[in-house]
């Protein structure tokens, strides 16, 4: 008896729908490429596109310590459109007049590794892409940099980083 309800409640879990964790926990914070971009356009929002894997061990713990973190939350969705982009997803993306997946969107902006975080102007001009982990004081300070309007003014992030009074080094 034992046995068979075992059994069965692994069966049932097998085919309950998987939620990834960032959803889950991101109280709504990412959306999918092409309604990310449709607002970005419509609210002149900057986009940042978090580029991810599932089996991502660096990606899960970005989730973890740096997107989970309220003051990361709040600035991202007061000045920022994010986006979140499976690397070998093949869900159909439009950029440029033309239809991709995740995957061939993510190739496209030669990513290689993940994390990658890549920033977009809000009418989806491409405007920078960092690789990987970054821990979430330099990554307060590159949303700062990129939605406070630093990078259009032409400040280099160096320069930014050291009127902020923050180490220069570390990125």
């Amino acid at each position: 008896m034992k046995r068979a309800l075992r059994v069965l409640l692994l069966a049932s879990l097998a085919v309950l729908p998987s939620v990834p964790a960032r959803a889950a926990a991101a109280d709504g914070l990412w959306r999918d490429w092409n309604a990310g971009l449709k607002e970005a356009a419509s609210t002149s929002k900057p986009v940042l596109v978090d580029v991810h894997t599932e089996w991502c061990g660096w990606c899960k713990r970005m989730n973890r310590d740096v997107y989970a973190r309220r003051d990361v939350r709040e600035y991202l969705q007061k000045h920022f459109v994010t986006i979140s982009l499976d690397a070998e997803g093949g869900e159909a993306a439009q950029y440029e007049g033309k239809t991709f997946t995740s995957r061939s969107l993510a190739a496209r902006f030669r990513v290689t590794g993940y994390p990658t975080t890549i920033f977009l102007a809000p009418d989806g001009g491409h405007l920078a892409n960092v690789p990987g982990y970054i821990p979430h004081e330099r990554f307060l300070l590159l949303l700062r940099y990129i939605g406070d309007g630093h990078l259009d003014r032409g400040i280099t992030f160096d320069d930014f980083v050291k009127s902020a009074g923050a180490p220069a080094r570390g990125r």
